[in-house]
């Protein structure tokens, strides 16, 4: 009887084990089953028919990949550069965007800009380097363009060429001839409009001298009453504007809709603020097209840096004109101009840059220019700005990457006193991993700069 029931306890054993075997075949099998159907192109259902993928409903998202499939970083454009130490000083009186920026001495006037996409500034704030603070503030002519103006100075008077008037995406300016005085009996100041200025055939402008009166009663320098002339001419958006050879140059930039490049050149001769000339001349035609680039003059010769060619349009029939975007196409192109009056191609940015016309400042031999907009993103087609601080060194023709700002930024007011570089307003990246734009800011900051 042992031996009886030991056989019997093998057999049950054996039974078990078999079944053991026989589930994990299976197990396994389905397991295979499952990999296989979920990797292959085809499904198999339980009816045995052989279905398609849906190509839209089934597509995986590419939102982050290129062509071949390789996932393309957000932040693909950033280039390597030495971290700088930053100081954040007293932010502006206002935020904006898209405005303007003169340096004289120590001081840096900062014009006009959005400060949301529905709102735009008319008025002038000033930052005083040599103290590090914001005083004074005047109004500008009403009839002056609010952003995307061109500017200029002699060091004593600033030119203001054309313009965008109004939010959104409004049409340039029209053209009218008006001068603004100082009244003899008070402090006011009147518009009056011109009756002996000739309309030209390009673009108007205005001029503003230098007055500065030091006021006990809030201890800052500040404006007395400034006076304003325009003449009339064709509309351009956001040109490239500078003095040379005695002429005020404008060139470039986008025509009335925004978006189409504009290559004419003109040039008229201005001197202590008065015109010399009754008509504009034309000028050799910069070489490409489009607005926001800059133009800056140095050891005579005339340099128009980076760029681009299209911008946002007004949406048609929109009772707002509101923004609509169009392709843009962002450049590092520089050419030059010198006594023989053709444009020479030199050596391009080290990524192409855009949205820097006041985002320079002149530094021994060099310019430096901070912040702007490159290319947008091949895959998502966001816009992507540009956080890196370039220079151009003009003795030997070659670009360095300088440093990094403390955030991506575009259409910074750049500004340099005393070995220090500063910029404010504009408008800043999403977060270090997003370069996209979002808030408009009216922070200041400054670094050493040391070349």
């Amino acid at each position: 009887m042992g031996r009886t029931a030991v056989g019997k306890h093998k057999t049950t054993k054996f039974v078990f084990a078999l079944v053991g075997i026989l589930g994990l075949f299976l197990i396994s099998d389905l397991l295979w089953a499952s990999s296989s159907s979920s990797s292959s192109t085809w499904v198999l259902q339980k009816s045995n028919n052989i279905i398609l993928p849906n190509p839209l409903k089934d597509k995986p998202k590419q939102d982050n990949k290129d062509i071949s499939g390789r996932v393309l970083s957000a932040t693909f454009a950033d280039l390597p550069a030495p971290e700088l130490k930053w100081e954040k000083m007293a932010p502006a009186p206002v935020p904006r965007l898209d405005g303007a920026a003169i340096q004289i001495k120590n001081l840096l006037y900062v014009f006009a800009g959005y400060g949301t996409i529905d709102y735009v500034h008319s008025h002038v704030d000033i930052y005083n380097f040599t103290d590090n603070t914001w005083g004074g503030r005047f109004d500008m002519p009403k009839e002056m363009a609010h952003s995307h103006l061109g500017m200029v100075t002699d060091g004593r008077y600033i030119y203001v060429v054309t313009g965008q008037y109004g939010p959104q995406c409004r049409g340039l300016q029209h053209t009218h001839s008006y001068w603004i005085q100082r009244q003899s009996s008070g402090g006011a100041c009147r518009l009056y409009q011109s009756q002996g200025m000739k309309p030209v055939s390009v673009c108007r402008f205005w001029y503003l001298p230098v007055v500065l009166v030091n006021s006990s009663m809030i201890n800052h320098w500040l404006f007395r009453c400034p006076y304003v002339r325009l003449v009339s001419c064709w509309n351009w958006y956001a040109p490239a504007t500078q003095l040379w050879r005695g002429r005020l140059h404008v060139m470039g930039g986008s025509k009335e809709n925004r978006h189409t490049p504009a290559l004419e050149h003109w040039s008229i001769a201005v001197k202590d603020g008065k015109v010399l000339e009754k008509e504009w001349r034309n000028e050799i035609p910069i070489p490409r097209g489009g607005p926001h680039r800059a133009c800056v003059v140095f050891n005579d010769r005339l340099y128009a840096i980076g760029g681009q060619e299209g911008d946002f349009m007004a949406k048609p029939g929109s009772p707002i004109f509101k923004c609509s975007r169009r392709n843009e196409v962002v450049f590092a192109d520089v050419y030059m101009l010198d006594d023989d009056m053709k444009w020479k191609v030199l050596p391009p940015m080290p990524k192409a840059d855009s949205h820097i016309e006041f985002a320079w400042a002149i530094v021994n031999s060099s310019i430096i220019i901070a912040g702007g907009t490159t290319e947008k993103h091949p895959v998502t087609k966001k816009m992507i700005l540009v956080g890196e601080i370039f220079q151009f060194d003009f003795n030997t023709l070659k670009w360095s990457v300088i440093g990094k700002l403390p955030y991506r930024v575009k259409t910074t007011l750049v500004g340099f006193w005393d070995g220090m570089l500063y910029f404010t307003s504009g408008q800043r990246d999403r977060g270090p991993d997003d370069p996209a734009p979002k808030k408009v800011i009216g922070e200041m900051w400054r670094t050493k700069i040391t070349l």
